[in-house]
């Protein structure tokens, strides 16, 4: 039973309790999650579990660190897509990239049945595994005798919610009872034609009785779904399918705790887990285990905090034979946090803006996290090279080598070791060109072993993103931020290296079911006081919390009346009509805290929450958002056609290119590219777009070419 909600609520009813004016929540819907469900909807339900149930056994090793994998785990390792393959939720891992057990079901939602009485949330599946034999170097039975060991990294928490102790992550293996049990029933398609009682010029309905061709079985079936004609095909159920029946035994659980608490007691924030496979009745031929967390969220007194909780992090499952307790390490060099930015306050920043104080807006060094999971030292090579998007521009540092102690007896790489590899500098600025108002880049990191001839690699990138928005964040929020009670006003800090026009401000807000926060409120605008907010300058009446529609986390765009130079240091943000969160974006990865200010009764406070809004104020001339402003010869305009378009468009032919840069992009009106291919066809595909105005730019044989594009459905 959990009680912790009921306090909050106290806390919330006391308006002298200062943390009671802000706080966090999960989120409610995953993005992510659901838009990736919602493409793999042209897989049947069915198609799934006829897929399952034909696996063929994998034969050992099993290794998964959901490095490759991304949103659902490897479909050739794990039978389930419930849990969430993410770089966002885990805290110092092992290296990018966990599969995260949450209160979300497949589809990114809550599940139907959650409850504030603990339910069993997600799955984790491994595909059969063949544990009975071993097939290299020569085939042989595999027995307890081989010391198999199943093993794994956990974390609790992460950067979303700590799970109460009796939210447990459990581990299960399965076993056959000795009896068997019905599985599925198989079928076979028949083509109608050869049906008994039909011929050309027949119709059958459903409810007539057909007779199925000699050696069907069975060879009688009853029409229950639709009419058929002929040339069509039919389903014919054959047979029900047997299966040896399995029970799935317990061999190992945890409680949750506080990611605080967690690293205290064990000194890490990942711990890891060697499990013996001992008793002869898991060595069978399609042997499985899984992973399951118990779940509890709200209950319904407090609907908007119905959301994503009870968050636990794996990494790293390992299984094979010849192993033993004390076979911790992986012959793996591996970066462990995410790319960061080269920009020193931002994630992207107006370009113009960069320009403008370029020494004080890049950053002189970035830290980056590095790990030897082997058991021996490794002399590691480590470098970065930054290459412009659709632009010539490129530089790169080289680190040289250093030596890199295993993990567990040196954790990360660190600067007072290896300044160069732990801290590198960034050795040259982005191009200054001001023929346009954008520009981009891939930053690619890369360590490897040096002495042995980078059989050991790991590499990991960043978009680097100069736009006519500053953001905090990395665009994906792992919480929700709200404050109580009606009158509270929120208040976020930014700073323009010169004078620019403030335009809107774009707004990520959490759904929530039933849209619970779909609230009104006063934008506001602030002039710095001393590093807080000060003189209002700026309100704009009857905003509403609103979404966009089309790809994951897209942030909506609020455009001001009347658009408002700003100078200096300046603040946006809102004052709310009422009580209730407006379930703002929360990014946990990048710690802003120190810009976010809320106030109640006149009086502002720095918020108590380490991470960043999803809030990023738009300057500059008014327009299309984040896309190159085009003028002079920077870029001759095209036509495509039809315009309007509903499904598909084209371009000139005399375009067409096979030059691998040679490229078409589509961008949206918040300037994000939400389509790119070639150019080998001018055939162009947009039904899978919204309905609205989007820039084509066409970049062909070294030049640009720009269109508008309406897409009516």
């Amino acid at each position: 039973m959990k009680f912790k909600y009921f306090f909050i609520t106290l806390l919330l009813l006391t308006s002298g309790v200062l943390k009671a004016q802000e706080y966090l929540t999960g989120i409610q819907i995953n993005e992510e999650v659901a838009h990736k469900a919602k493409l793999m909807q042209a897989e049947s339900e069915q198609n799934k579990k006829s897929h399952a149930a034909n696996t063929t056994a994998i034969v050992l090793p099993f290794f998964d660190d959901f490095s490759v994998s991304n949103v659902y785990p490897d479909q050739q390792k794990w039978e389930d897509d419930y849990v969430y393959v993410n770089q966002h939720f885990a805290k110092s891992p092992p290296n990018v990239g966990v599969a995260t057990f949450d209160a979300l079901d497949a589809k990114g939602k809550v599940y139907d049945d959650a409850n504030w009485i603990d339910f069993i949330a997600d799955y984790l599946t491994s595909v059969p595994i063949r544990l009975d034999s071993l097939f290299s170097p020569i085939a042989r039975k595999l027995t307890p005798a081989d010391s198999v060991y199943l093993s794994f990294y956990y974390q609790p928490q992460g950067r979303g919610n700590d799970p109460e102790p009796w939210d447990t992550l459990l581990l299960q293996l399965a076993y056959r009872t000795g009896d068997t049990v019905f599985s599925h029933m198989d079928s076979l398609d028949v083509l109608v034609n050869g049906l008994y009682v039909m011929n050309e010029n027949d119709t059958v309905f459903p409810g007539d009785t057909l007779w199925a061709p000699p050696g069907y079985n069975p060879n009688v079936f009853t029409i229950t779904y639709t009419r058929l004609v002929w040339n069509d095909w039919v389903t014919v159920a054959v047979d029900s399918v047997m299966k040896p029946e399995i029970n799935w035994q317990t061999v190992w659980e945890a409680e949750g705790s506080h990611l605080s608490d967690f690293e205290q007691l064990h000194g890490k924030s990942f711990l890891q887990v060697m499990l013996p496979v001992t008793d002869p009745k898991f060595f069978y031929s399609e042997f499985q285990f899984r992973f399951l967390n118990y779940a509890s969220i709200a209950n319904q007194n407090i609907p908007s905090w119905r959301s994503n909780m009870d968050q636990w992090n794996v990494d790293f499952v390992y299984l094979n034979y010849n192993r033993s307790a004390a076979d911790t390490t992986y012959r793996k060099l591996s970066f462990s946090e995410r790319a960061p930015s080269f920009l020193k306050h931002y994630q992207s920043m107006p370009y113009r803006q960069y320009r403008a104080d370029i020494s004080n807006s890049q950053a002189r060094s970035v830290e980056m996290y590095i790990t030897n999971l082997d058991k021996v030292e490794h002399n590691t090579k480590y470098s970065y090279k930054a290459v412009q998007v659709n632009g010539s521009h490129s530089f790169s540092y080289d680190g040289g080598s250093c030596n890199l102690l295993p993990y567990y007896e040196g954790g990360y790489q660190n600067c007072d070791h290896c300044k160069p590899h732990a801290c590198p500098d960034v050795t040259s600025y982005f191009a200054l060109e001001y023929g346009v108002d954008t520009m981009s880049y891939w930053i690619t990191h890369y360590i490897s072993d040096s002495s042995n001839n980078n059989s050991i690699v790991d590499s990991i990138k960043f978009h680097q993103g100069f736009y006519n928005y500053f953001a905090y964040d990395d665009g994906t929020p792992e919480m929700g931020y709200g404050l109580e009670p009606a009158g509270a006003n929120l208040a976020y800090q930014f700073t323009v290296n010169v004078p620019d026009t403030l335009q809107g401000v774009q707004i990520y807000f959490n759904r929530t079911k039933d849209n619970t926060n779909e609230f009104y409120f006063k934008f506001k605008v602030w002039r710095d006081n001393n590093g807080q907010p000060g003189q209002e300058i700026y309100s704009q009446e009857n905003m509403k919390v609103q979404w966009s529609d089309g790809w994951p986390y897209q942030f909506f765009y609020y455009k001001l009346d009347t658009p408002l130079v700003v100078t200096g240091t300046f603040y946006v943000g809102w004052e709310q009509y009422q009580g209730g969160s407006l379930n703002v974006g929360f990014d946990s990865n990048n710690d802003e805290n120190e810009k976010i200010f809320y106030t109640i009764d006149d009086v502002w406070y720095q918020s108590n929450f380490d991470g960043a809004l999803l809030i990023r104020p738009v300057v500059g001339a008014a327009g299309f958002l984040n896309t190159p402003e085009y003028k002079g010869n920077a870029a001759e305009r095209i036509s495509v056609y039809p315009n309007p378009a509903a499904s598909s468009f084209r371009f000139d032919q005399s375009l067409y290119s096979s030059s691998p840069g040679d490229k078409l992009i589509i961008y949206n009106l918040m300037g994000m590219a939400v389509k790119e291919r070639n150019l080998q066809t001018g055939l162009v595909h947009i039904d899978d777009l919204p309905e609205g105005l989007y820039i084509v730019k066409v970049r062909s044989r070294g030049r640009n070419y720009v269109a508008k594009l309406i897409i009516q459905h």
